[in-house]
C-alpha cells in the first residue's frame, strides 16, 4: 500500500485513529461495566455497556474507512 499525506498525517495513521478510539473505548465499557456489577451500581453498569457499544459502533465506521480507501486505491 502506497503512504499518502494528508495534513502531515500518512494514510496508516489517519486509518487507525478510529479502530483505536473505539477499541479503547470498548476496553473503558467493559471496565465500568465489570467494576459497577461489583459495586452494585446500575447507572456506572449501563454507562459501560453504552461506551462498549459505542466503542464497537467506532471500531465498525473504522473498518469501512479502510475498506473505502482500499477500493479507491
Amino acid at each position: 500500500m502506497q503512504s499518502r499525506s494528508f495534513c502531515g498525517l500518512t494514510e496508516e495513521k489517519v486509518m487507525d485513529k478510529d479502530r483505536v478510539a473505539g477499541s479503547a473505548k470498548q476496553v473503558k465499557g467493559a471496565v465500568k461495566e465489570a467494576v459497577g456489577k461489583v459495586v452494585g451500581d446500575s447507572k456506572l453498569e449501563a454507562e459501560g455497556k453504552a461506551d462498549k457499544a459505542e466503542g464497537k459502533v467506532q471500531n465498525a465506521i473504522g473498518g469501512l474507512k479502510d475498506a473505502v480507501r482500499d477500493a479507491v486505491s
